[in-house]
């Protein structure tokens, strides 16, 4: 799921009619992986730009069984894994394993509930999150359940972009790698080149969401990709030991 011999890059992006072309345009400009949001009425790990964004999927008309048709005609265009992302609620007015099913179906290469603790749903297959006040006990447990990757979330708090990198995240990298050889992605708060330069010194790769779906808004497919591809160059230039700007 995670590239090997590189690290990752995952976009972000809400679920609605345009995400085929927006994963496409994701995947042109250097993504590896696209997580897509299932919308939820009380998304409490969002912040206020991935909120504006459920809200508009859900005005939408963005059910669950649309964001899975979504989904699929998206796999049909991408080759990258596609990984919904959502809230146990959906899971639960759809029906865990149904879901689970119907997801894998669609073309979905793994889930992540942004709100289902490691402890619950044992069987189900899913990426798991760790946070930095997350005790040493539960990163262990998160991450001898993940499935391919664990999920850091670099900050206290809701997902947007910050002006700054967090000072947490070093922490957490060191306390989850010593817990796990999978691979770690951190998100939440990674905005720029510059944050994504900084996280993957620390990481295998990064999740980018909230300035993602800014750039959708603003400038489109085409603004995505240019963006995407920034996110790209920081990342293999800091790998490579250049200078990444700004």
């Amino acid at each position: 799921m995670i590239p090997a011999g590189r690290k990752a890059l995952a976009i972000y992006l809400m679920a609605g009619p345009q995400v085929a072309d927006l994963a496409e345009a994701a995947a042109e400009g250097g993504a590896d992986l696209v997580e897509v949001g299932f919308p939820f009425s009380d998304p409490l790990a969002d912040g206020p730009v991935i909120r504006r964004a459920a809200e508009r999927a859900l005005a939408d008309g963005m059910r669950t069984d649309r964001c899975l048709e979504v989904l699929a005609a998206t796999r049909e265009r991408v080759e990258v894994p596609l990984v919904p992302m959502t809230y146990a609620g959906v899971l639960e007015a759809y029906g865990q394993e149904r879901f689970a099913a119907a997801a894998r179906d669609a073309g979905a290469t793994t889930l992540i509930v942004a709100d289902l603790p490691s402890e619950a749903a044992p069987d189900l297959r899913r990426v798991h999150l760790v946070a930095p006040t997350s005790t040493d006990e539960r990163i262990a447990l998160a991450a001898e359940r993940t499935d391919g990757w664990l999920y850091l979330v670099a900050v206290t708090g809701t997902t947007g972009a910050r002006s700054d990198a967090s000072p947490l995240l070093a922490d957490l990298a060191r306390r989850a790698r010593a817990a796990t050889d999978l691979p770690l992605l951190a998100g939440f708060g990674i905005a720029t080149p510059e944050h994504a330069a900084a996280a993957v010194a620390l990481t295998d790769g990064v999740v980018v969401g909230s300035r993602a779906l800014e750039v959708v808004e603003a400038e489109g497919a085409r603004g995505l990709r240019a963006y995407v591809a920034s996110l790209r160059s920081a990342i293999d230039l800091s790998v490579a030991g250049e200078p990444t700007g700004g």
